[in-house]
C-alpha cells in the first residue's frame, strides 16, 4: 500500500470508529432500539481484509457486529444509521436493524443473528460463483466463538471437498459474549483447526492493518486463484462489551489497559506521523471534519427519516413470486 492509500484507510477507520461511538450514544439517548454490537477496536480486520480484496465486486458476510463491514463494502453510512433508527431510508427499510444490514448493491450479503448461520451460506456464494465461472470470491467473518458451532466444520469441509472459493475470516477478539476462548474451546489458536479440513491457513497480529493487508492478500490471492478455501485468523480485541446489554465486569482493567495500548487507529495514525505522511493538527482535523459529518450530515438525515408505514407492515416479508401466484398456487 502506498502512503496515500493508508491515509485514506486511516480516514476510513477513524470514521468507523467515530460512527459507532456515535451508535453507542444513540442507543442510550433512545433514539437505536433492538440490540446492537460495536466494532471499536477491531477496526483493522474489516478495512485491513476487504482492501486486499474487492468491496463491491467480491460477496462479503458477516454475523451482528456488522456495520462497518457494511460501510467498508461501499454501503451508505446515512442508510446504515437510518436502519438502525429504524427509519424507511435504511438499508433494510427499517424491518431489519444492527443485526440485519444488507445492500445487494455492493453485494454485501448481510449481518445475520444466528451465530455460526454465515458460515454455509458463504459457501453457498462461493458455490455459485463457481458454478457461473466468476471471478469474485466470497468473505466470510465471524467471530472465534462461532467456530465451535456445528456449521463451522460442516462448511468448511464442504468447502475444501468441492474447492470453493471462500476465504473464511474469524476475528478472534478473545471472548464469545462474557465467556473467554480458553474456557470454552479446546484448540484455542483458531487458525489450526483449519487443517482438519486441509484448508490452509494463518494467524497473525488483527490490531495492525499492514500486517494485517499483507496477509489477507496472501489469502485473497490464493482463493481467487481458483486453490480453494483459505482460513485468516486475526487477534484483535473489542473496546466495549459484546452488546450494549452487556455490563464488561468479566474482563479485568489491566487486560483492557494493555489492548488498548494496541489501538488499531493509534498505529496507523502513529506510523504515518513517523513517515511525515501526516501531522498530528492534520490528524486533529480530519477528525474534526469526520465528526461534523456524522453530527451534521448523518444524524439529521435519520432523525428527519420517515418511519415505516404501519400498512406495509406485511411487505418484504416474502419475495415477489407474481408467477406462482398468477399460476394458482398459493
Amino acid at each position: 500500500m502506498t502512503l496515500d492509500d493508508k491515509k485514506r484507510l486511516l480516514r476510513e477507520m477513524l470514521f468507523a470508529r467515530r460512527f459507532e461511538e456515535r451508535c453507542y450514544e444513540a442507543y442510550v439517548e433512545r433514539k437505536i432500539g433492538g440490540f446492537l454490537h460495536l466494532y471499536p477496536g477491531q477496526e483493522a480486520c474489516a478495512h485491513g481484509v476487504l482492501e486486499a480484496a474487492r468491496p463491491g465486486h467480491d460477496y462479503v458476510i458477516t454475523g451482528y457486529r456488522d456495520h462497518v463491514h457494511a460501510i467498508k463494502c461501499g454501503s451508505d453510512p446515512k442508510a446504515v444509521m437510518a436502519e438502525l433508527f429504524g427509519k424507511e431510508t435504511g438499508c433494510s427499510k427499517g424491518r431489519g436493524g444492527s443485526m440485519h444490514i444488507f445492500d445487494v448493491e455492493h453485494r454485501f450479503m448481510g449481518g445475520y443473528a444466528l451465530v455460526g448461520g454465515p458460515f454455509p451460506l458463504a459457501a453457498g456464494m462461493a458455490k455459485a460463483i463457481k458454478l457461473k465461472g466468476g471471478d469474485e470470491i466470497a468473505i466470510c467473518f465471524l467471530g472465534d466463538a462461532a467456530n465451535n458451532q456445528g456449521t463451522f466444520h460442516e462448511a468448511l469441509n464442504m468447502a475444501s471437498v468441492w474447492q470453493l472459493p471462500v476465504l473464511y475470516v474469524t476475528e478472534n477478539n478473545l471472548y464469545g459474549i462474557g465467556t473467554r476462548v480458553d474456557r470454552s474451546t479446546a484448540v484455542q489458536e483458531q487458525y489450526k483447526r483449519a487443517c482438519g479440513y486441509n484448508i490452509p491457513s494463518d494467524r497473525v497480529d488483527g490490531q495492525d492493518i499492514d500486517v494485517v493487508y499483507e496477509a489477507a492478500k496472501k489469502a485473497v490471492d490464493h482463493v481467487r486463484s481458483g486453490k480453494g478455501p483459505y482460513m485468516l485468523e486475526l487477534m484483535t480485541y473489542r473496546y466495549r462489551g459484546h452488546s450494549m446489554s452487556d455490563s464488561n465486569a468479566y474482563r479485568c482493567k489491566e487486560e483492557e489497559k494493555e489492548w488498548g495500548k494496541r489501538d488499531p487507529v493509534i498505529i496507523l495514525r502513529d506510523r504515518l506521523i513517523d513517515a511525515a505522511a501526516i501531522t498530528e493538527e492534520e490528524y486533529q482535523v480530519m477528525d474534526k471534519a469526520i465528526i461534523d459529518e456524522i453530527e451534521n450530515e448523518i444524524i439529521p438525515y435519520c432523525e428527519n427519516s420517515p418511519e415505516p408505514d404501519v400498512a406495509e407492515v406485511e411487505k418484504y416479508v416474502l419475495a415477489d413470486n407474481d408467477p406462482w401466484v398468477a399460476g394458482g398456487k398459493q
